[in-house]
């Protein structure tokens, strides 16, 4: 018998891949990368003088439709491998990133009516521009002693598709009444490559407030946010929710065609990018942490009880691996503040060092602060650049470095913003391993561990545990691939359930990265006074981020001159 093959196509914040796996090994044969044609829009609309407002990110719908038309004929040609053998296709995307879209299923975006207007367009899950919306929805929420907060950690994020389609109900109620339905970008391009719109039950549970067995929230909650949302579990949030795995449908004979995939290959529905990334690193089982580390990390955990942990982002039954709870908490940015840095706070003399050394900054930079013993540097940073998702489940924190001195050197802040991330991450696993959901050690996929060996390290060291690492480079991928095989079915050669699967193509390398006695020792103690750092400034006691934030909004803002006249 012919060797068969799945597609996974990985839906990330700058651009999309797919990439081609055999079933009988997990070997990812070919990969592809498509850059988005509009990247992240969070300036003005492509193609107008429309300017955005501060925190809002946006996307181009059509970019991800590229990524199927360029991508997967790429992997296939690279491969030689023929289309007849390629027996499933899954896609994992950014979540929650949604759009409105018509009764004929496009999207607003699309029409002369509303392309004009931000809120036709997609919404990218960092996209934080909803939080009024969200703290109305939390404090309604605690008032009304609603059990599904819980399920949340005791908050529900501006991320998530409530409270941005509250927002759009609020300032674009036009948009509100042409939308049919809000989706998941996810579900969105999955009906595109199949003609069948369906809710997968990850985002549905985890960005939407979906539940098993109870459904969303009453009508009397959403009467209770705004009587104009009433009705949207039945109007704008209606469809079927399907658990991962299902079959979508075929490929249709028009995206066969602009693909290169045969008509009726079976599609999975869609899939978040870090949970499809704990089957493909083999993590079946309660107890082991993942850590999906790019731009941000996600942190995926399995448990066989609904525990209620202070800050994760939901516990979702099924919503990782079926029979079990999926447990997900994040930092909205770990990669973005390594990015942040370099392009922003870097001396040229760095950047001509790392010239002359043939490396890139960040790669200078790593290797210049693995110089310092832990605490050398005498800096402390809190590593909310981009908010905080959890524990504290606030977008309206910023960033802080503390301990500088004309002395600091650029590789000591960088070292500084490594550790910071890895306290927060520390803070996660204690908040789960307190709470009765175990944290016994850690995996880490993604692009930053396949980068970064110091910030392994660190982490390793910070959280006092074990880290595995993915073997593969595209593990969100090949989670989706596996979720293809799984539509495709044992029947056609793939699998009937996503832990055979896991079994046969999930990889990790055999190298570990053990925490450093004397360094646990010593981050123990820069843990204490990160945690103090992170309560008075997270937790009410100061809230001069919240007073600066504040100040920066266009009607507090003005262009007045530098200098007044009498």
């Amino acid at each position: 018998m012919s060797t068969k093959y799945a597609i996974g196509v990985d839906y990330g914040t700058e651009s999309g891949r797919a990439v081609l796996v055999s079933l009988a090994n997990g070997e990812e044969v070919a990969d592809h990368v498509t850059p988005y044609r509009h990247g992240v829009i969070d300036e003005r609309l492509p193609a107008t003088n429309v300017e955005l407002g501060h925190e809002w990110a946006l996307q181009h719908p059509n970019d991800y439709i590229e990524v199927l038309e360029q991508s997967i004929p790429a992997v296939i040609k690279t491969s030689g491998v023929n289309p007849e053998n390629i027996i499933g296709l899954g896609i994992d995307f950014t979540a929650c990133t949604m759009l409105p879209i018509d009764a004929k299923g496009l999207p607003l975006s699309y029409s002369e009516a509303w392309k004009n207007h931000p809120h036709g367009w997609v919404k990218l899950w960092k996209h934080h521009a909803a939080q009024d919306e969200a703290n109305k929805l939390n404090a309604i929420s605690e008032q009304r002693g609603e059990e599904f907060l819980k399920r949340y950690g005791g908050k529900i994020s501006s991320e998530w598709m409530i409270a941005k389609i509250w927002q759009i109900l609020d300032e674009a109620p036009e948009i509100y009444q042409a939308t049919d339905q809000f989706v998941e970008a996810t579900d969105w391009v999955i009906s595109q490559l199949t003609g069948t719109l369906l809710r997968n039950s990850c985002t549905a549970g985890y960005k939407s407030i979906w539940h098993k067995q109870e459904g969303y929230p009453s009508r009397d909650f959403f009467q209770a946010l705004d009587p104009r949302l009433a009705d949207i579990t039945a109007t704008k949030l209606r469809g079927k929710v399907v658990s991962l795995g299902t079959k979508a449908g075929g490929v249709t004979k028009e995206m066969a065609k602009r693909t290169g995939l045969l008509e009726g290959t079976p599609v999975a529905v869609g899939n978040v990018d870090a949970h499809a990334a704990v089957p493909a690193v083999g993590v079946t089982s309660p107890g082991k942490m993942v850590m999906a580390m790019g731009t941000s990390i996600c942190h995926l955990l399995l448990g066989e009880k609904e525990k209620h942990v202070e800050g994760m982002c939901g516990v979702v039954e099924d919503g990782i691996i079926p029979g079990l709870y999926g447990y997900e908490a994040g930092q909205s940015a770990v990669g973005d503040i390594f990015a942040w840095y370099v392009d922003n706070g870097v001396p040229s003399s760095v950047q001509d060092a790392a010239h002359d050394q043939g490396l890139n900054v960040h790669q200078y930079l790593e290797q210049k602060a693995s110089d310092y013993f832990p605490g050398e540097t005498g800096l402390l940073a809190l590593d909310w650049w981009n908010g905080n998702r959890s524990v504290l489940v606030d977008t309206e924190l910023s960033g802080l470095l503390i301990g500088a001195t004309l002395q600091t050197k650029p590789e000591e802040i960088y070292r500084a913003l490594i550790e910071a991330t890895a306290f927060g991450t520390r803070k996660i696993v204690d908040a789960f391993h307190q709470n009765g959901v175990p944290v016994e050690e850690l995996y880490a996929c993604g692009g930053l561990p396949q980068k970064n060996k110091l910030l392994l390290q660190i982490y390793a060291d910070v959280t006092n545990r074990t880290i595995k690492v993915a073997d593969s480079k595209q593990t969100p991928a090949l989670g989706a691939a596996m979720f293809g095989a799984i539509a495709a079915g044992k029947e056609r050669g793939g699998f009937d359930h996503v832990v055979d699967a896991a079994e046969q193509m999930a990889r990790i390398k055999e190298e570990t990265i053990e925490p450093i006695p004397e360094h646990v020792e010593i981050y123990e103690e820069l843990y204490k006074e990160y945690s103090t750092l992170h309560d008075y400034f997270g937790r009410g006691e100061n809230q001069v981020m919240k007073r600066l934030k504040a100040l920066r909004k266009p009607a507090n803002t003005g262009k007045g001159n530098l200098y007044v006249k009498n």
